[in-house]
């Protein structure tokens, strides 16, 4: 994962064992030399195997890499990202054009790596492969909440295991300033609640992911989501102040004043600063979500609109990003915002990166701009994994645009917004689904089966975290923690709920918090430790799927369907002292209660059908407003199991096949 473009499947397969090494010819470097140590490293985490851990010098190697030329020094879009892999039974050939293309076909051949009956293999396969879109991206906001550059660095690994090439970096915002800049340093000094990157940091960084082929955008938004710069800097804005960081999350009025010479100014400094250390030759000015009230209330500001003919705040903004735009290309940059940039007038190489979706996206394409997709790719609004994949950057109305105005989309970014994570959580919110869009961004449109993404996404989800990413192990560690010194029956029946619970959806958590969330609340709930797409619910959902296709037939299903609500049936008993001893564990016992009732309710239903009569309406319509309390969310958290249950009521009430005796 992400599929190859071609792959050709061959008999056997080739022994990996102790004696496996690699060796590169052709073009060499010492990001090559890096990548073959790295590879090794990872090759012998997954197989606990003693391998020699730089490459070889000799040609007879048991992987033989060729590398054409280098790629640029700088990397850019679009850059050949293509390989061939061949295995046979004696050896592997890896074949790229340039180092972008051996570090994938170094990752694609570590996912072929599992136990045989013999040992460790990789299949007999020839793959050729090259991507989809030249635009693969993650963006993490290291704004709202701070994100140590150890959690970053292993996102990047996760990253480079599925082919993603741009690491966007949220460094702004109305929480947090997060970058050192030397020439304004009250920007970190009053800005940042001292949690910021060193010039230094970001340099190493950068380096890191470029040994991964992964290019590095900062953004640093503005005029809007900005009160952050404004405690230092309170001349920029258009308020009269004084500004302190922002706690609360939202949408607020403090905004850059786009009518004063002295904003530009700043502007033209601070963006050749932060060009020089960030090297990529694009440069994200953010450009979202301004309310206009600033500019409303400020004379100043409604005077020079009067005098240059601006009819409204929308034309002001458009002002401000053509003239920062300007100052971006003067520092040899290409400016990327927001939807909100697109506007009459914009100059054509500005880059727009569309959270409204596929139509706002063809429109641009329409008019002659370049874009990348992220509506639909929002991590943090806790979609499914298979939600996610049905977003399509070229569906929709960007399906109808002409083959010059297709090549204007980019590709996609998957979005992490950082209101509800911290450190500690961050991997479980990116992890695995995030290789999923990686997917969609990689591999040919046609691949597009849900349940062939779920099987390897089970796979890559676990190699994921022999990279060091925490998506699993975190849930428990944060469970542990709100239990407490519970008995290790206690602990098992809290996993069982936890098991089949998730977040609520988009942005529903805001306007259900107990109190006003903000970004000194704890992240110690329940609803911060679940992952957020519930794996066994979603098997739970595919049993009985198969049971009701089967024509509720299947004896096997049915005695699984059975065992697990047994299980959730006689949990909340288990679970109730626990929730006596814990405040954490107390504000679940809502929740606990439900899944007792599912599990009775799936009973009752599987008992209902095993008689083969149509169960009466009555008991139908009970059961099915036991459900409907059961769907609402308790604890921000909802009952996945919940329409599945549903299904076998209406089996055993519909008096077709599912209700008649088994043979």
């Amino acid at each position: 994962m992400p599929l190859p473009a071609n792959v050709q499947s061959g008999a056997g397969s080739l022994p990996v064992d102790s004696t496996f090494s690699v060796a590169f010819t052709g073009y060499a470097e010492p990001r090559l030399e890096r990548a073959g140590e790295r590879f090794l490293r990872q090759l012998a985490r997954q197989t606990g195997l003693p391998l020699a851990l730089k490459p070889s010098k000799t040609a007879k190697a048991t992987l033989v890499i060729q590398t054409d030329h280098a790629s640029k020094e700088i990397q850019e879009v679009g850059e050949d990202e293509s390989y061939i892999l061949d295995v046979s039974t004696a050896s592997g050939r890896l074949r790229a054009t340039t180092p972008l293309g051996t570090m994938h076909g170094l990752q694609a051949f570590l996912q072929l790596v599992d136990v045989s009956p013999d040992g460790f293999a990789a299949p007999v396969v020839t793959i050729q492969d090259k991507p989809r879109f030249p635009w693969r991206g993650l963006m993490i906001d290291s704004a709202r909440h701070f994100i140590p550059l150890d959690v970053i660095r292993r996102n990047l690994d996760g990253m480079e295991a599925v082919k993603m090439n741009v690491f966007h970096w949220h460094l702004s915002e109305n929480q947090g300033f997060r970058v050192e800049s030397r020439k304004f340093p009250k920007l970190q000094e009053l800005g940042s609640d001292a949690l910021y990157y060193t010039q230094e940091e970001i340099r190493d960084l950068i380096a890191y992911a470029r040994d991964r082929g992964i290019r590095v955008v900062p953004e640093f938004d503005m005029p809007g989501h900005s009160t952050a710069w404004f405690v230092g800097h309170p001349e920029l804005a258009s308020g009269k102040g004084p500004y302190e960081i922002e706690r609360r999350w939202g949408v607020f009025d403090p905004a850059m004043d786009p009518t004063s010479e002295r904003v530009y100014k700043f502007l033209d400094e601070f963006i050749g600063e932060m060009g020089k250390i960030f090297p990529d030759h694009y440069f994200h000015i953010g450009g979202d979500e301004v309310n206009g009230k600033e500019w409303d209330a400020n004379p100043k500001i409604q005077a020079f609109m009067k005098s240059q003919g601006i009819k409204n705040n929308q034309e002001l903004q458009a002002y401000f990003s053509g003239r920062v735009q300007k100052l971006v290309v003067k520092h040899g940059k290409v400016v990327i915002g927001w939807d909100e940039v697109l506007v009459p007038g914009v100059p054509k190489d500005i880059v727009i990166q569309s959270w409204r979706g596929q139509a706002s996206l063809a429109q641009a394409a329409k008019q002659g701009y370049r874009g990348i997709l992220s509506n639909g790719y929002y991590l943090d609004l806790g979609w499914s994994a298979a939600r996610h994949y049905a977003v399509d950057p070229m569906s929709g109305d960007a399906a109808n645009l002409s083959a010059e105005e297709q090549q204007r989309i980019l590709g996609g970014e998957s979005c992490m917004w950082a209101e509800y994570v911290n450190p500690e959580n961050v991997d479980s919110r990116i992890w695995p689904r995030n290789a999923a869009i990686a997917e969609r961004l990689w591999s040919p449109q046609e691949v597009r089966d849900p349940a062939s993404m779920y099987a390897r996404l089970d796979f890559v989800s676990t190699r994921l975290e022999w990279l060091g990413l925490t998506h699993r192990t975190v849930s428990r560690h944060m469970l542990q923690r709100l239990a407490g010194s519970a008995s290790s029956a206690e602990f098992a029946a809290l996993r069982t709920l936890t098991d089949v619970v998730e977040p609520v959806k988009d942005y529903t958590r805001e306007r259900t918090a107990p109190a006003e969330p903000t970004s000194a609340t704890p992240m110690n709930r329940v609803v911060d430790a679940v992952p957020l797409e519930s794996d066994a619910g979603r098997r739970f959902g595919e049993l009985v799927d198969q049971f009701v296709a089967s024509s509720c037939h299947d004896a096997a299903a049915e005695a699984r369907l059975r065992a697990q609500l047994t299980v959730w049936r006689d949990n909340g008993a288990i679970l109730q002292p626990l929730a006596q001893r814990s405040f954490l564990v107390k504000e679940v016992a809502a929740n606990s209660q439900d899944l007792s009732a599912v599990g009775a309710a799936g009973l009752a239903a599987l008992d209902a059908i095993a008689k083969g009569q149509p169960a009466p309406e009555a008991w139908k319509a009970q059961q099915l407003a036991l459900l409907e309390q059961v769907k609402k969310p308790k604890a921000q958290l909802l009952m996945i199991p919940a329409p599945a249950v549903q299904k076998l009521i209406e089996a055993a009430s519909a008096g077709g096949a599912c209700s008649s005796p088994k043979s």
